[in-house]
């Protein structure tokens, strides 16, 4: 197996069916606007964005359906797990992100949700375009030829 870059970040939740579904064209990092429960809740890493995404509304980008569980300790001070949560970008990039979602098929998906060197919740969205059925199963064709192909070539040499 390959080895990972250490580059400091501390992964929450990883939306690892993404890049199956869709075709992401780029990606761009936002911050998560969250409350003092959501934080800590995120530090014991059991959060769930396979499911969410983002729109673009009224000049802001929320994101959708996350699953962040409660907080055990925080008692009634706690939040709603699937509540629509404000993602923090810059104005230009938010037109540019509105304006490739009205184009037709694109989508906002979130990638990974992560803490970055600073402590920081962030958040990795990619500008998708969903696959059709044959799309899949031809990225599936290549995936496999290109591990039979090394596992030969590590035969050989």
């Amino acid at each position: 197996m390959a080895k990972k870059k250490d580059n400091g970040e501390r992964v929450v939740a990883d939306n690892r069916k993404a890049r199956h579904h869709y075709f992401i064209e780029s990606s761009i990092e936002a911050g998560v606007v969250l409350t003092g429960s959501e934080v800590k809740s995120l530090r014991t890493g059991k959060a769930n964005i396979g499911e969410s995404y983002a729109q673009a509304k009224d000049g802001e980008i929320l994101l959708v359906n996350s699953y962040i569980p409660e907080y055990t300790m925080a008692n009634r001070f706690n939040h709603e797990p699937r509540r629509v949560r404000k993602l923090l970008v810059r104005k230009s990039e938010i037109r540019k992100l509105a304006s490739a979602v009205q184009r037709e098929g694109m989508t906002l998906v979130p990638l990974r949700l992560y803490f970055n060197l600073k402590g920081r919740a962030k958040i990795e969205l990619g500008i998708a375009r969903g696959k059709k059925l044959h799309d899949k199963r031809e990225s599936e064709k290549a995936r496999d030829w290109a591990r039979d192909k090394a596992r030969v070539l590590r035969a050989k040499g």
